[in-house]
């Protein structure tokens, strides 16, 4: 039972985390893009290309503080135990969400940056999380409980968007405002912490009081990722499709607000269609398509198969079109993200399993840092489709380069 509790209690930490990252996507573009929307807080006659690097620039603080963040707390459990970490960490992501619906409530930029630098130094806890799971998990069931963790990103993924689209429109109900969604998600937040100090039963049961933190383990875990010569070439390919889908992630609500006149409601409604065919694609085609193709023959597809969607979202005529158009879209993301992660897990010797992933995982959270301050210079300079331009390209590359370099590193036969 207590095993129960307590990983219920990290499976709702993760999924709050999720949330809060999923309610900012139809927020974010009407505080800083859509100028005639009563939700903006940028001053009147504040130029699009202000607007969009300031956009940009705070997309970029929360993955920039979990990279620096994550292996830190991780360590931070190692020595002190998970719980104590885990409700510090809840309670500094309680306040961020708290700091950052007064800043909208306020117009305060310098608050609102603020609190998503905080937000991101406490949503590094993720670490924590699966080193909690690992802890009361036998070696054998691992695989299928860090399985829940996914699930619980999807349904975020899905909820959060949702969400965030509700409950800032006002045209749902009259008191709905930006700042809602983040009132809700702190209270979610609190509850969390409340579970954590009631239900949660502390799992680290060997702490390491002599351990030494090392505070650029992150930077140290990139170096490792492409000094090793045969995985280097599959590394720097995820790089590149995770940039990409950092660029296209980061800017697509922007582009639907300009292409499409889509309201916050409108965005939440859009990401929850796409999210719903990713858990499609992960329950049901990526079962079918692993039993019958390798990882390297789908990727070679799926890469080129995710930048050409993007692209053509960029000349869709209508959204009614555009919807037929994003069910490929979440089928090749998600056969790329699965396939990439096992792809790599399947070249890595089994005594390093976890060092391999887990700079695969530093890999994917370097590549959140710039694409949102970069695309926002982009999308100021050239246009609110540019950056879909860019992400589909970068996309591309990252086809071509591991089908013509990374397998021949990887000695990869293509034949199925």
């Amino acid at each position: 039972m207590k095993k129960r509790k307590s990983i219920f209690s990290i499976l709702l930490t993760v999924f709050i985390d999720m949330l809060g990252v999923g309610v900012l996507i139809p927020v974010i573009p009407m505080l800083f893009i859509a100028s005639t929307s009563s939700e903006y807080i940028l001053q009147a006659g504040t130029s699009s290309q202000t607007g969009y690097l300031l956009f940009g620039l705070l997309l970029s603080v929360y993955p920039l503080m979990q990279f620096i963040a994550s292996p830190i707390l991780g360590q931070l459990s190692d020595k002190f135990g998970r719980k104590p970490i885990l409700i510090i960490s809840l309670i500094g992501t309680c306040l961020g969400y708290i700091l950052f619906a007064i800043g909208i409530f306020t117009k305060n930029l310098p608050l609102i940056f603020a609190s998503r630098a905080l937000d991101g130094i406490t949503g590094g806890n993720i670490s924590v999380a699966q080193a909690a799971i690992a802890d009361i998990t036998e070696p054998k069931d691992r695989a299928k409980t860090f399985g829940l963790i996914g699930a619980v990103f999807g349904v975020g993924f899905i909820i959060g968007p949702f969400v965030g689209g509700v409950l800032s429109d006002s045209s749902v109900l009259p008191w709905f405002n930006s700042a809602v969604p983040f009132i809700f998600t702190a209270v979610l937040s609190f509850i969390n912490v409340l579970m954590v100090i009631f239900r949660f039963s502390e799992t680290n049961n060997h702490k390491d009081n002599q351990l030494k933190l090392n505070m650029f383990d992150s930077t140290n875990r990139i170096k490792r990722a492409f000094s090793d010569k045969s995985l280097s070439p599959l590394f720097f390919t995820n790089l590149l499709y995770t940039t990409g889908i950092a660029f296209n992630m980061g800017f697509l609500g922007t582009y639907l607000i300009q292409r499409f006149d889509f309201t916050q409601s409108d965005i939440g409604n859009y990401f929850a269609y796409i999210g719903v065919w990713i858990i499609i694609t992960q329950a049901l085609i990526t079962r079918y398509v692993s039993k019958r193709v390798s990882e390297e023959n789908v990727l070679r597809w799926s890469f080129l198969g995710a930048g050409i969607v993007i692209i053509l979202q960029i000349f869709m005529p209508t959204w009614q079109i555009l919807l037929l158009v994003s069910p490929f879209f979440a089928v090749f993301i998600g056969l790329s993200n699965s396939n990439s992660v096992g792809l790599v897990s399947k070249n890595a010797d089994k005594t390093m399993q976890g060092q391999v992933l887990g700079m695969n995982s530093s890999v994917q959270a370097l590549s959140g840092i710039f694409p949102p301050f970069i695309g926002g210079l982009i999308a100021g300079a050239f246009g609110y489709y540019s950056p879909l331009l860019v992400a589909g390209s970068i996309i591309i590359v990252a086809g071509l380069f591991f089908i013509f370099v990374a397998y021949r590193r990887l000695k990869i036969s293509f034949a199925v």
